[in-house]
């Protein structure tokens, strides 16, 4: 009769989607950390800060880690230069883990 289109985890989580993924939040932190640091230079409304360690948190440490020194923004502030990259060790210690283990 009808089939049923129906898509397993293993499709939803492949290796290319999870690097499409990757690749689309680093580039989505980066871009945070320098519209951030515009703002903040012309004086309007910024990203919370909690909103750039979501983003972190969600993956993409590299994109706003490499965003944060190219731009000298939030450099100064213990709380990125320490927690930025702490979140992102953990987490390839997590996916490690995970393949792994």
């Amino acid at each position: 009769m009808f089939e049923e289109n129906v898509i397993s985890l293993s499709e939803i989580f492949s290796v290319r989607n999870i690097i499409i993924y990757l690749i689309v939040i680093n580039l989505i932190g980066f871009y945070m950390m320098w519209s951030d640091k515009r703002r903040a230079k012309w004086g309007k409304w910024r990203i919370p800060e909690q909103t750039l360690f979501i983003v972190t948190a969600l993956g993409g440490g590299i994109g706003t880690i490499a965003g944060m020194y190219t731009f000298r923004h939030k450099t100064k502030k213990l709380k990125f230069t320490i927690g930025l990259p702490t979140i992102l060790i953990l987490e390839i210690i997590l996916a490690v883990y995970l393949i792994f283990f």
